[in-house]
This record gives C-alpha cells, sequence and structure tokens, in this order.
C-alpha cells in the first residue's frame, strides 16, 4: 500500500471532499482561487469552480450537497445540487466573520465551522482586512432556523474539524502556535450533544510536536483518528494516525506539509491527502466513517 502523487501543480492544496456518487474528490487551492476536481475513474483532474472566493475546508452534508468554508467571501456556502449557491453563514452579531476555515455538518443537519484570522491575513490566501469578531470562535448553524451561534470561544485559532461516527465527540484542530511561539499546536477534543447543539468536557485529544502543527482531522469508523502534520521538521511532514484515547499508532511520510485529508474510494479505504502542491493518495486497511 505505497503512498501515489495522483495529482500535482497547486500552490496550496487544502479542503479535500469525496463525492461517492460521481466517485470524485473535489478540493482547494487556495491562492489559485479554485476549487479542483480530481476524477478517480481515470485520474482526470479539472477546475470545477474559480474564483472560488479563495476556498479552503469542504465538507458535504448529508443530502449530498457542497458545504464551502470560504476566506475571501469570510462565509460558509452551500452548493445546490442544481449548482446555485447559498450563503449559510457570514455575519455574527451584526459583523461579518472572520475567514471560516473547515466544517463538519452532523446528523441532524447542523453544520459546525471554524472561524479562524488566517484569510484575513494576507493577499496571499484572501483578501487582507482587520476582524470584525473580538474572539476567533466555532460556530453552529442551526439547521431549522439557520440562527448562527457561538459554541466555543476559546481557541487562539481554531482549524481542522470533525466528529467520531457516533457523534459522541467534537475534534478540532488548534494552530495557535502560528500566532506565538507559547501559544499551543494540539487537538482538543470535547463531549458533543447534537440534540442539545453544545460541547462540553474539553480535553487535548494530542500534541504536535512543535514547530509542526496540525491543520485537518479525519475519523474512521472504528473511532481512531487521522491527522494532517506540516509546516515544521520536514521529518514530521505527513499523516498522523491515533487511537480514540490518544494514542499515536502511527505515521504515514509525505514529501511536502500536508494541510489535510479525506477517506474516499468505493470502500472508502483509500486515504486522499492535500500535501501543498500535490494530491497524495494511499489505500489503508480501515475505511473513513461515511459521515465527512
Amino acid at each position: 500500500m505505497a503512498v501515489e502523487r495522483v495529482a500535482t501543480g497547486f500552490r496550496w492544496a487544502e479542503g479535500p471532499v469525496y463525492f461517492a456518487a460521481g466517485r470524485y474528490l473535489l478540493f482547494s487551492d487556495i491562492p489559485n482561487n479554485r476549487i479542483m476536481r480530481f476524477s478517480e475513474d481515470d485520474g482526470h483532474v479539472s477546475v470545477y469552480r474559480q474564483p472560488s472566493m479563495n476556498s479552503n475546508g469542504n465538507t458535504i452534508d448529508r443530502e449530498g450537497r457542497l458545504i464551502t468554508c470560504e476566506h475571501s467571501g469570510r462565509r460558509v456556502t452551500r452548493t445546490e445540487l442544481d449548482g446555485s449557491i447559498t450563503i449559510i453563514a457570514d455575519k455574527f452579531n451584526g459583523k461579518r466573520l472572520n475567514s471560516p476555515n473547515d466544517a463538519v455538518v452532523t446528523a441532524d443537519g447542523a453544520i459546525w465551522f471554524t472561524d479562524p484570522a488566517y484569510g484575513i491575513g494576507g493577499f496571499y490566501e484572501g483578501i487582507k482586512a482587520d476582524p470584525e469578531q473580538e474572539k476567533k470562535n466555532v460556530y453552529r448553524v442551526d439547521p431549522k432556523t439557520g440562527d448562527v451561534k457561538v459554541v466555543i470561544d476559546d481557541f487562539v485559532e481554531p482549524n481542522g474539524i470533525t466528529i467520531s461516527p457516533d457523534e459522541k465527540k467534537l475534534y478540532i484542530c488548534e494552530t495557535g502556535f502560528t500566532d506565538g511561539p507559547d501559544n499551543p499546536s494540539h487537538i482538543r477534543v470535547f463531549d458533543l450533544d447534537v440534540a442539545a447543539g453544545k460541547v462540553s468536557n474539553s480535553k487535548v485529544f494530542a500534541e504536535m510536536p512543535k514547530p509542526s502543527i496540525t491543520d485537518g482531522v479525519r475519523c474512521d469508523t472504528e473511532g481512531r483518528v487521522w491527522c494532517s502534520v506540516g509546516w515544521g521538521d520536514p521529518n514530521e511532514d505527513g499523516v498522523r494516525c491515533y487511537t480514540p484515547s490518544g494514542g499515536l499508532l502511527g505515521k504515514i511520510h509525505i514529501p511536502e506539509t500536508v494541510a489535510n485529508l479525506s477517506f474516499g474510494g468505493q470502500q472508502r479505504n483509500r486515504l486522499y491527502i492535500c500535501g501543498s502542491t500535490s494530491l497524495y493518495a494511499v489505500y489503508t486497511g480501515v475505511q473513513g466513517a461515511l459521515k465527512p
């Protein structure tokens, strides 16, 4: 089960999401302001959307619709089945969001997303601007009313986000280390109450080896946690896999900084890895959780 580089030529590949119905993977190429499409049947790579409002994280909801976090749009959008785009969230308390980064959809249809300030820090991956939100929050969008509420407000920079297969745990990458050497670089885990739309009992799930950070995170069907590693020691560049209790099981070494990852393939046993300029893939001995 060797690692393959299946596509290359990007500036910064991020936010992969797999669409089983069409056997293709979408992922963001942030500085190039586009979403790319990798077709699994013949390996063809094409542009899915340009401009993409410097899209970052993508996921899929339970109706097969694309959910996208946009840096320069400073919003979360949904691509409807007819191709039209619906704005899910772009403001909180009357002020613009910072730059939504990553999202996950729970079984009730609620959209949970992170909102750090990376996309407004300069002109490379967004539009430079002053933050309007006092904090870098994690939000939940109510599936019935569309109301946007803060669920976590004590991150330095919340980043990648995912849920456990049983939807009882919420995992979020903390990349505050990018803002200062005394800030954390780890994954936090919360007890998740989907029905109440709340989290509790915050813990550090896994520390990252500074100066590396973890940007993206996914779970397999057994609750193991797979996360990206990059921006630090090149020997740590790649993917890490942890047990549900936080024990390090192993690493997949990639020759580039890895930003994010997603399971795909007809059996959901192919791990797609966004590594800076390239898209990598490796068959694993596990299956990704059906919930993105």
